[in-house]
């Protein structure tokens, strides 16, 4: 095989390759920011549980109910908490139950974030070794055409 073409043809494969880490790289990155706002969601869940901890029955609550707005509530069992398991199914459970089973989603969470930084780690140092890879062989390639037209 003629060594130009064989350049070529890597310069191509790089290419492609190229395109096709960068995608990978958004995709992690987009599950990394639904992984941001999941760990934001535990955090607020497990410091309004905290703070619940402190309330005693009929105590008056504000709850948050989106758009930056609140109604008034008072507090009727403050150690049961309904805890969304899945599914659209949610149980009933103590504060502590509700805590830990927060914490463990904490960890899970902490644990595929860290996993897919590592990964998007990862992908780009490679995307990095293509371009320089790249640049070299399109260096090659317009050495080659600049002693073709001599």
């Amino acid at each position: 095989m003629d060594p130009a073409k064989k350049v070529e043809d890597e310069f191509r494969r790089l290419s492609i390759e190229i395109r096709l880490l960068e995608e990978t790289a958004r995709t992690l990155q987009s599950r990394l920011n639904l992984v941001n706002t999941a760990i934001a969601d535990m955090t607020y869940a497990h410091s309004t549980l905290e703070g619940l901890e402190e309330k005693k029955e009929g105590s008056e609550l504000l709850i948050h109910v989106g758009g930056n707005s609140y109604i008034r509530a008072k507090l009727h069992e403050p150690d049961k908490v309904i805890v969304g398991m899945g599914a659209g199914v949610s149980i009933d459970k103590t504060l502590g139950d509700a805590k830990e089973i927060i914490k463990k989603r904490f960890e899970g969470l902490g644990e595929t974030r860290k996993s897919l930084e590592q990964r998007f780690s990862q992908v780009a140092q490679k995307i990095n070794e293509d371009q320089a890879m790249l640049e070299e062989l399109a260096a090659e390639l317009r050495k080659g055409k600049a002693s073709q037209n001599v």
